[in-house]
């Protein structure tokens, strides 16, 4: 797990609790589970980072941890065997009142995504599965995002490629006429692979012709300017 310092770090911990939970701010009373924090830290390393105050209620009371070594031990384990690839986080113990208050921040990463991992025993054939999702904030709630947005978080890695051929035009002439597509439509209609039909349309959100938009975790694409 690497350690460090990140600018935006708010070491006050009453200032924290003040402000309330949020897009950056999370309250746990405790933690006993490592696939539920790490959904948590990768919502925030996909996301625009945040700070985990474990050891402080709903209501912003500071009620403590009850073992520093248990909790860091189910961080730990979170990093290593729920998260991949693993962000770079900082932990540190603040106290108010002989009550301990773990602080787990989590700046936004340049590698995301970052997918969490949970190992599952199907209930219908007793068989073991991976599940890979990816998490981001939304408000002050995690929840799983859509293949597009994870192709739009895998694309930013990389230098902006587009190729504006004939296909990409017809797509906009369409789109000018229209409300939205998806990937689905698109591929059907170029006929090509889904998942090259999503590469294309996230390279035009990119350049700032179409925008990327989810409902119920299904992403589809208007034109940027409608």
């Amino acid at each position: 797990m690497t350690s460090y310092k990140p600018k935006h770090f708010a070491p006050n911990l009453l200032d924290l609790v003040a402000e309330g939970e949020g897009s950056r701010i999370e309250f746990k009373r405790l933690i006993h589970s490592a696939p539920k924090i790490a959904r948590s830290i990768t919502a925030f390393a996909n996301t625009s980072g945040g700070v985990i105050l474990i050891g402080v209620d709903d209501d912003r009371r500071i009620v403590g941890i009850h073992s520093e070594k248990e909790t860091l031990q189910i961080i730990d384990e979170a990093m290593k065997y729920h998260i991949e690839p693993r962000p770079r986080i900082e932990v540190r113990v603040d106290e108010f009142k002989r009550r301990m208050v773990l602080l787990v921040d989590i700046p936004e990463s340049p590698e995301r995504p970052h997918f969490h991992v949970e190992r599952l025993i199907r209930r219908d054939t007793g068989r073991r599965s991976v599940e890979r999702r990816v998490f981001i904030g939304d408000g002050s709630h995690n929840k799983a995002t859509s293949e597009d947005r994870i192709e739009l978080l895998l694309s930013s890695r990389e230098s902006l490629r587009i190729s504006f051929t004939d296909r990409e035009r017809r797509l906009l002439d369409w789109l000018d006429e229209h409300d939205r597509i998806t990937a689905e439509a698109f591929a059907g209609s170029a006929g090509i692979p889904v998942r090259e039909a999503r590469r294309i349309l996230v390279s035009l959100v990119r350049s700032g012709a179409l925008r990327i938009k989810s409902i119920n975790g299904n992403s589809f694409y208007p034109l940027a300017l409608r």
